[in-house]
């Protein structure tokens, strides 16, 4: 057992504790008081001082799929052969040994969505995982969490210029139509087989296989739109077929803040630690987090990593304050949000009895730029210490 003595202890879902204890057994939280008592068989942690919060979630990262200083030999995330790869597995191509999830840790950061990037109109499967162990098989705590679709200049300006489609805007939300009614009907087909023994059982196709997740709404569109008409492109289709939708990036939603809100999707922001690299970044502002949380979307903050390296979430939410984000609303976006988002609000995201033991214990408040991580706590162990 682990007990966490005397911190100021941010619950994310209950209010601020003053000189409160977190008692930890078997990787699950299972109280949370005041004076709690120690005994011989506890690891007695001293966070007096000091501010613990849940461990922070990026909800949109390519984590282990890019690995840190290498080139082609380590880039696993887009397979720009086929624009239409929905059953491409994240789980098949990052590697754990990467050291930015040590990096992750040190920033207090326990929890990542990891997935294909936007190179394909449909990209693959994310998978969201803790940000330690040495097998991504442990690490896994939903699979698939989401099935990457990307609008806009990417799946364009990697298929256009060799006469293929996707070359307009037109042609990439045909492609996403074509392959979801394509496994409608392959669903409907599969259903009616196993519903009836007189039937013929479908032919199987891995792609439209890959989708059935999706269309049982177990997991999102996880959808790359920077610009505000592809973001309601995205609307658009995920309404057509009924299926649930994250906006991911959503670069220009401060412009359409209200028609978003409206819609009642959640927004996954960022990375807006960067330059404007392309055309669909014109309007790339950290205030697009503030109006869009102001106008009550669920917000997530997010770093693309390796766009922005993971282990500046906590800087990005810092900033997005700075701009005109409710300080209490930026810590949810690296918190509950995401973890709501993600649907795994019952395990994470907060410090809360019976959820996982994911507890980050700073320094200093997390939003002051000085402050630091002075230890990580994944599944009720310690995993970093920067004491040594």
């Amino acid at each position: 057992m682990l007990l966490i003595k005397n911190g100021k202890v941010h619950t994310m879902t209950s209010g601020v504790l003053d000189s409160a204890d977190i008692l930890v057994k078997s990787g699950k939280i299972v109280m949370i008081a005041n004076d709690i008592d120690a005994t011989s068989e506890m690891q007695v942690v001293d966070a007096s001082g000091k501010h613990v919060f849940p461990g922070f979630i990026d909800a949109h990262t390519h984590m282990g799929l890019w690995e840190d200083g290498m080139g082609v030999e380590g880039a696993d995330g887009n397979e720009e052969t086929d624009p239409v790869t929905p059953h491409l597995r994240a789980i098949d191509g990052i590697n754990p040994m990467d050291r930015n999830f040590k990096e992750a840790l040190e920033g207090g950061i326990t929890t990542v969505a990891t997935g294909p990037g936007s190179a394909n109109v449909m990209g693959g499967q994310f998978v969201v995982v803790k940000a330690f162990g040495d097998r991504i098989d442990d690490m896994i705590i939903k699979n698939p969490a989401g099935f990457k679709i990307a609008f806009g200049e990417n799946p364009k300006s990697v298929y256009g210029k060799d006469d293929r489609a996707p070359q307009t805007r037109m042609a990439i939300a045909a492609l996403i139509r074509e392959t979801l009614k394509k496994a409608v009907n392959y669903h409907e087909d599969m259903l009616d087989y196993v519903s009836d023994e007189e039937a013929d059982r479908p032919e199987y196709d891995i792609k439209l296989d890959a989708l059935i997740p999706l269309l049982e709404k177990k997991a999102p569109l996880k959808a790359h739109a920077h610009r505000a008409d592809d973001i309601f492109t995205a609307i658009r289709i995920a309404k057509e077929f009924d299926l649930p939708l994250t906006l991911d990036h959503c670069t220009e939603g401060h412009l359409i803040a209200d028609h978003i809100a409206k819609e009642g999707y959640p927004a996954l922001v960022g990375p807006s630690l960067c330059e404007r690299s392309k055309i669909e970044l014109k309007n790339l502002d950290f205030k697009t987090a503030a109006v869009l949380s102001n106008a009550g979307v669920q917000v997530a903050l997010i770093t693309d990593h390796p766009v922005v390296p993971i282990q500046y979430l906590p800087l990005c939410a810092a900033l997005a304050t700075k701009a005109g984000m409710d300080e209490q609303k930026a810590l949810e976006a690296i918190t509950i949000n995401p973890a709501r988002i993600l649907g795994l609000g019952d395990r994470i995201g907060s410090l809360e009895e019976g959820k996982d033991a994911d507890i980050v214990i700073w320094d200093g408040y997390p939003l002051d730029v000085k402050s630091v991580v002075s230890m990580t706590i994944v599944d009720g162990s310690i995993v970093y210490n920067s004491a040594g």
